[in-house]
């Protein structure tokens, strides 16, 4: 099995290191945005996507440039389940790896303990597997499965 781990710099990122012990068990590769994190530190195939914040003006420009290099990433890796804690840079990896089948897990920020995030909102509609960890998140997404934190 290979998996694709995807998350935005910083929290997120740290978010997904805490779940080295699977990257070290099966064949992975990283898909994050240039950041402060040391993501090489997370296994030998990482990628970078364009850094995106909803609220700058090329917005849709950086998310579609974002989409074709996902989609070149997953037609190179072939990985059989995306792993992902978001943020927005990372839905178009988890929106084509749902259209090319692949399972989608997503894992809400721990930072979100009454509220959703807007990445949230969307993954919850295609993710195969939507965890929360903060049982309180469960009254907004009542299909969400709850593990506690990650850290």
């Amino acid at each position: 099995m290979k998996i694709c781990f995807a998350a935005s710099s910083g929290g997120h990122l740290e978010e997904i290191a805490c779940l080295r012990p699977i990257e070290q068990e099966y064949d992975s590769f990283l898909v994050t945005e240039k950041g402060g994190f040391n993501e090489h530190s997370f296994g030998k195939n990482v990628y970078h996507v364009q850094q995106v914040n909803r609220k700058e003006p090329l917005f849709i420009i950086y998310l579609v440039k974002i989409f074709f290099k996902s989609l070149s990433i997953l037609l190179k890796e072939k990985p059989d389940c995306i792993i992902s804690t978001g943020a927005l840079a990372t839905f178009p990896i988890c929106l084509l790896g749902k259209i090319l089948r692949k399972k989608i897990i997503y894992i809400e920020s721990f930072a979100r303990v009454d509220e959703a995030s807007m990445t949230g909102k969307f993954m919850y509609r295609i993710a195969d597997l939507f965890i929360v960890q903060w049982a309180e998140l469960l009254k907004i997404y009542p299909k969400a499965t709850h593990t506690g934190g990650v850290f």
